[in-house]
């Protein structure tokens, strides 16, 4: 039971990691710089950081979720 707790607890923080950084990877093709006051390029940076974050860790949740629903999903056959 708690080793689930661990293997669960891993598996989230590798999927919020891999998807935050699909996410940069992927902002990396809209050019943000031409919406963005000149001169500003830590606030850009910023900017990049954390939509990355906000994008790739709604991404994994919807994937958590998923992968936690279809897990249960048998148990509703049980009866």
């Amino acid at each position: 039971m708690i080793s689930d707790f661990g293997q669960n607890a891993v598996l989230s923080i590798l999927s919020h990691l891999v998807f935050i950084t699909i996410s940069w990877w992927a902002l990396q093709a809209i050019r943000l710089d031409q919406l963005l006051k000149p001169n500003r390029v830590f606030q850009a940076r910023l900017l990049y950081i954390l939509l990355a974050i906000i994008i790739g860790s709604s991404v994994s949740n919807f994937f958590l979720d998923y992968l936690q629903w279809s897990q249960q999903l048998p148990l509703l056959l049980q009866n």
